[in-house]
């Protein structure tokens, strides 16, 4: 028999466009060979432009889910994504606290805000997701993420990243990935990695498209997805922020709704049209 690939779990919302969220985790778990499975915290009424509605999946039904789900399959790596409410926060703390053998890496994506700018989460639930930092091995949060769980400005250059980084490990993060996509004007894009070992710099050429829809969610999952293969999450990381590079250079191609489309999870995995006409023959 051969053996069974790495089991990645995603907790998030649901993405009805298909490129972020849930759907858009479970692309990501596949297209690098990881086993996806998924509990939903949250039903969206999106698209590539905009997110109507929030229906935000009962706190104690997240929990059953989530229960449910260890008790039979063997997690490997786990991307926690939008939690939506404070209640929620609270359920998935108490799992990490309870079940931690049951999630032995985990990779929180701290998602407030939609790339086109809608509320994700609740004010009340800032504090809450404070508190999981000290139970998740890294936290990866944008510029603007970043400054909300510090209650501070974004940063706006590589010096206040750096300490802003630190200022959330002193919260108790043991791994931080501060995303700087949001500086701009650059020909490279750059993140920076912090742990108990120091800061490295994670840089990638910035891709002029503007179809990014789900980049932060494909980040965070990619990274899940590589860490149980790689036995490293800074490695981990370095391989998602290549195949993230390589999503972003083929989103394009994919004409996907009428606003920002979203990255291209299975690039590396299907054949060009010309490919598929070829193959028909």
């Amino acid at each position: 028999m051969s053996p069974r690939p790495p089991v990645a779990l995603t907790i998030a919302g649901s993405d009805p466009s298909g490129g972020a969220g849930i759907q858009g985790d479970l692309k990501t778990f596949s297209a690098l060979g990881a086993y996806g499975t998924a509990v939903l915290t949250s039903l969206t009424a999106q698209s590539t432009q905009g997110v109507t509605g929030v229906h935000v999946v009962p706190a104690d039904f997240v929990r059953a889910q989530l229960d449910t789900l260890v008790d039979d399959v063997a997690v490997d790596a786990t991307k926690i994504g939008m939690l939506a409410s404070a209640a929620t926060i609270e359920a998935v703390l108490a799992f990490l606290d309870e079940r931690a053998d049951a999630v032995p890496v985990v990779v929180l994506d701290p998602v407030m805000v939609s790339t086109a700018g809608s509320r994700l989460l609740a004010e009340d639930a800032v504090e809450p997701m404070r508190q999981l930092l000290p139970h998740v091995s890294l936290i990866t949060p944008n510029l603007p993420e970043a400054a909300v769980l510090l209650d501070t400005d974004p940063a706006e250059d590589l010096d206040t990243m750096r300490a802003q980084a630190a200022a959330l490990r002193e919260m108790g993060a043991a791994r931080v990935l501060v995303k700087g996509g949001h500086l701009g004007g650059d020909a490279h894009a750059t993140d920076l990695w912090l742990d108990d070992a120091g800061e490295q710099l994670l840089t990638a050429p910035r891709v002029p498209t503007v179809n990014t829809h789900g980049t932060g969610c494909a980040l965070s999952s990619a990274i899940a997805a590589l860490a149980p293969r790689t036995g490293s999450l800074l490695e981990a990381t370095r391989q998602a922020k290549t195949w993230l590079t390589g999503t972003l250079r083929a989103a394009d191609a994919l004409h996907i709704g009428h606003g920002p489309g979203p990255v291209h999870h299975c690039h590396d995995i299907w054949k060009d049209e010309n490919d598929r006409k070829d193959g028909d023959r």
